[in-house]
């Protein structure tokens, strides 16, 4: 399966000025109606959740191309751009940095309210928060979640941007998804990981190669929380090998006999289910994977599966200011384009087709 789906990027202080951020909201709402207009809402998601379309977009914007903020403001200036045509356009962008995050399942429920949409999509507060405890628990690279945006359309479709921070090197770290090629939630669910660099610690019970083991810890959490626990006292005196890097404190986290009596008394069926037990975190998760591999003589993977464009200069001056006079002839283009369009004329529209079709060459 291509891994492309996760961008690291170093963490920058400040924020956008209000001047760029102004324009980036006019312009990424002039670029996403043309999308809209020429492919459609299912081509939209599936542009956001590339990592490198992404960041790509966000160059366009004018932010800087190697900062972590990217993500943040890029996510933030679509949610603002789309907001007001949400019923138009049948887009939906909800969640965001922090304590917005946290909000994302609430969004996600009143625009399903306010717009009339079907039963089905009372799923998505759960679909969302499932992606943000695959990526912070079953996925452990050293990244904690800190941006999470669910974006949907009326057609049913879902994508969501996130990212973590690793507070040791300052280091940020994107993941995407896409409804559109997700196969299974829990194995290799990403449409892919871009990265700068690769951790040499990490423990993805996501890769295909951990489906044994996940299938262990499902077989393992129907037996009594104190065999569990006395193959974990067992575990503590074992020598245990370098590429596990535990220590003793990672076999006893906070909480895990709380986890161990709720999976008891309601056995999860799937890794889903498993992941969705309350107060199941990372460390709790790792001292389970270990006690899995040595009664069942499986082994999970800790490969990092993480494996870039200017055209209105960054935020900070690099590779070189940002040309206000030029940013905003580009939006003004955009929207006499699509306003030329709404009455019938796609002559213009059709010269930017055929000039991103030169470019193709």
């Amino acid at each position: 399966m291509r891994r492309t789906g996760v961008a690291e990027l170093p963490l920058h202080g400040g924020r956008a000025p209000r001047w760029l951020f102004q324009r980036m909201v006019r312009l990424s709402r002039a670029l996403v109606l043309v999308i809209l207009e020429e492919f459609g809402r299912n081509e939209l998601l599936r542009r956001l959740s590339d990592p490198f379309w992404f960041q790509a977009f966000g160059c366009v914007l004018g932010f800087d191309w190697h900062s972590s903020g990217l993500t943040t403001t890029v996510c933030g200036a679509l949610k603002e751009a789309l907001k007001p045509l949400a019923r138009e356009t049948g887009v939906f962008v909800c969640g965001g940095k922090a304590r917005a995050s946290l909000r994302t399942p609430q969004e996600i429920l009143s625009w399903a309210e306010r717009v009339g949409l079907p039963e089905s999509f009372r799923e998505f507060p759960e679909i969302s928060r499932l992606t943000a405890k695959v990526d912070n628990t079953a996925l452990q690279d050293g990244y904690q979640l800190y941006h999470h945006t669910f974006v949907f359309t009326v057609d049913g479709e879902w994508a969501v941007i996130q990212q973590g921070l690793n507070e040791s090197t300052s280091y940020a770290r994107r993941y995407h998804w896409f409804s559109g090629s997700l196969r299974d939630p829990v194995e290799e669910p990403h449409t892919g990981i871009a990265s700068l660099r690769r951790e040499q610690v990490v423990l993805d019970l996501t890769a295909r190669r951990s489906r044994p083991v996940r299938e262990a810890l499902c077989e393992m959490l129907r037996e009594p929380p104190e065999k569990i626990l006395a193959e974990i006292k067992r575990a503590v005196s074992l020598t245990l090998p370098g590429r596990h890097d535990l220590r003793e404190s990672d076999l006893h986290p906070r909480g895990l006999e709380k986890v161990l009596l709720a999976a008891y008394e309601r056995p999860p069926r799937d890794f889903r289910e498993l992941l969705a037990i309350r107060g199941l975190g990372p460390r709790s998760l790792r001292a389970l994977t270990l006690v899995s591999e040595l009664l069942y003589d499986v082994e999970a993977s800790r490969e990092d599966p993480a494996r870039y464009a200017f055209a209105h200069g960054g935020k900070d001056g690099h590779p070189f200011p940002v040309d206000r006079r030029v940013y905003d002839e580009t939006v003004a283009f955009l929207e006499e384009t699509l306003r030329r369009t709404r009455v019938g004329d796609r002559d213009r529209l059709s010269a930017f087709r055929r000039l991103s079709n030169l470019f193709k060459l």
